[in-house]
C-alpha cells in the first residue's frame, strides 16, 4: 500500500512540475508579444528573432553546464540525470527511510526539475531583450545570452536557490535568505544584466532632446503588447505555483492554491495602482503603465507568494504599481533608455519584492539585503565586463543609418509588416 502511495505521489508531483514548467515556457510567448508590441514596426522581426533564439540558447547552455553549475546534481550535459534500472527502488527506499513516509516532501523526476528550472533561465534572459531593443546588434545580444545562461545566472543561482557559499565568504542559505520564486534570483538578475547593457549601449536616437526633454517613441502594436501581458500573467501561475514544488498532499495543495490567489491579487492591484498613478501624473489613462503595473505586482509578489494574506498581497501589488511608474519616469530623467520598462518592472520591483518579505515572514531584513546585494552586484558587474568585451570585439550597437532604417532590414533582411512600412 505504501509503495502505491509513493508511486502515485511521484507521478502526480512530476506531472504537476511539468505542467507548471510548460506554463512558464509560455511566458516566452508573452515576452515576445509584449516586446514586439512596444517597439516600432521597423524593429519587430528582430525582436521576435531575439526572443526565439534566446529561449533556444538558454535551453542548450543550461543543459550543457548551467544546471550542473547551479545545483551540482545533473552533471555536465545532464549525464547524471537519467535514471538507471534501479532508480525507482532506490528512490523509494530513500524516501521510506526519511521521516518514515512520503507526506510533505516533494518527490519528482530529476528531468522534470531540469525542465522547470531551464524555463526560469530563459525568463531572466528575456528581460534583457526588451531593454536593449531597437539599437543593439543581434549577434552581440546572442553572444551575451550564451554567457548569461551558461555561467552568470547559474553562479548566482548556486548561491541562492543552491546552498553554495558566496565565494566561500558567507552563506545566504544559512542567513535565511528567502526568494520563493525569483523576485531577485530571476527578475532582479535579468534587470541588472539589462542595465549594464543599456549603460554601454546608450539611448535610441531622438529619445532625449538637448534641453532634457523626453520624447515618447510609441510602440507599433499595443494590442500585441496587451496580449503579451495577459500571457505573462497566466504563465506566472506556473512560475509561482510550480515553486511550491509539490502537489500530492493536502498541505501542499492548499499552498499552491494560496500562491495562485496571492499572485493574481498582486497583479490586479498593481495594474490599477499604476493606472491611477499615471492618471494623476500625466492626466490620461496610460495603457503601457497599466500593463507594466500588472507585471510589477507579479514581480513583487514572486519573492514570497506563499505567506502573505490576500490583503497583504494586494498591498504589495499597490506599492509595486506606484513604484514602477515613478521608476520609469526617473530612468528617463537619467537618460537611461528602456523601450519596454523592463529595468523598472523587474529591477525596482524585484528589489521591492525581496525587501518586503520580512513584513510577512520571519526572515531577517539583513539576509534579504545581503541576497539583493549579492544578486545585483554579481550580475551587474559580470554583465558589464561581458558587454564591454563584446563591444570591443564585435561592437554592440548598429550604425546610425541602420537604426534609422530599422534593425529588421539591417539584422534580419526582412520586415514584419512589409506592406505597411514600404511603398
Amino acid at each position: 500500500m505504501e509503495n502505491n502511495v509513493f508511486h502515485l505521489q511521484y507521478a502526480l508531483d512530476t506531472f504537476y512540475f511539468l505542467v507548471m514548467g510548460a506554463l512558464v515556457m509560455w511566458m516566452a510567448a508573452g515576452f515576445a508579444m509584449l516586446e514586439s508590441g512596444l517597439v516600432r514596426a521597423k524593429n519587430t522581426t528582430e525582436i521576435l528573432t531575439k526572443n526565439v533564439a534566446l529561449y533556444a540558447i538558454a535551453c542548450i547552455m543550461y543543459l550543457i553546464c548551467g544546471y550542473e553549475i547551479m545545483y551540482g546534481s545533473g552533471g555536465y550535459f545532464l549525464t547524471g540525470i537519467m535514471p538507471g534500472e534501479t532508480y525507482v527502488d532506490d528512490t523509494l527506499n530513500a524516501f521510506a527511510e526519511r521521516d518514515g513516509g512520503f507526506s510533505g516532501t516533494a518527490i519528482y523526476s530529476g528531468a522534470s526539475d531540469f525542465f522547470f528550472q531551464v524555463v526560469f533561465v530563459a525568463t531572466a534572459m528575456s528581460i534583457v531583450s526588451g531593454a536593449v531593443a531597437e539599437r543593439m546588434k543581434l549577434w552581440a545580444f546572442l553572444a551575451f545570452a550564451v554567457v548569461m545562461t551558461a555561467f552568470i545566472y547559474p553562479m548566482e543561482g548556486s548561491w541562492t536557490w543552491g546552498t553554495q557559499p558566496v565565494f566561500g565568504l558567507y552563506s545566504l542559505d544559512e542567513m535565511g535568505f528567502k526568494d520563493f520564486a525569483g523576485s531577485g534570483i530571476v527578475h532582479l538578475a535579468g534587470a541588472a544584466a539589462a542595465l549594464a547593457g543599456v549603460l554601454l549601449l546608450g539611448p535610441r536616437k531622438g529619445k532625449y532632446g538637448p534641453n532634457g526633454q523626453v520624447n515618447a517613441i510609441p510602440g507599433a502594436n499595443l494590442p500585441l503588447a496587451t496580449l503579451g501581458t495577459f500571457i505573462l500573467w497566466m504563465g506566472w501561475f506556473g512560475f509561482n505555483g510550480g515553486s511550491v514544488l509539490k502537489l500530492g498532499d493536502i498541505g501542499n495543495a492548499n499552498s499552491v492554491a494560496i500562491v495562485f490567489l496571492n499572485t493574481n491579487a498582486a497583479a490586479a492591484t498593481g495594474a490599477i495602482a499604476a493606472l491611477i498613478t499615471a492618471r494623476l501624473l500625466f492626466g490620461k489613462a496610460d495603457l503601457t503603465m497599466l500593463l507594466n503595473g500588472a507585471l510589477a505586482g507579479l514581480v513583487a509578489i514572486t519573492a514570497n507568494p506563499d505567506a502573505p494574506s490576500p490583503v497583504a498581497s494586494s498591498l504589495i501589488g499597490i506599492v509595486a504599481g506606484v513604484l514602477v511608474v515613478f521608476s520609469i519616469v526617473t530612468l528617463d530623467k537619467l537618460k537611461i533608455d528602456d523601450p519596454v520598462g523592463a529595468i523598472s518592472v523587474h529591477g525596482a520591483c524585484g528589489l521591492l519584492g525581496l525587501l518586503v518579505v520580512p513584513f510577512t515572514t520571519d526572515v531577517s531584513f539583513l539576509a534579504q539585503l545581503a541576497g539583493a546585494f549579492t544578486i545585483f552586484g554579481w550580475v551587474f558587474t559580470t554583465s558589464l565586463v561581458v558587454w564591454g568585451l563584446i563591444k570591443v570585439i564585435m561592437g554592440i550597437r548598429v550604425s546610425e543609418e541602420e537604426e534609422y532604417e530599422g534593425v529588421d532590414l539591417a539584422e534580419c533582411g526582412m520586415e514584419a509588416y512589409p506592406e505597411f512600412t514600404r511603398d
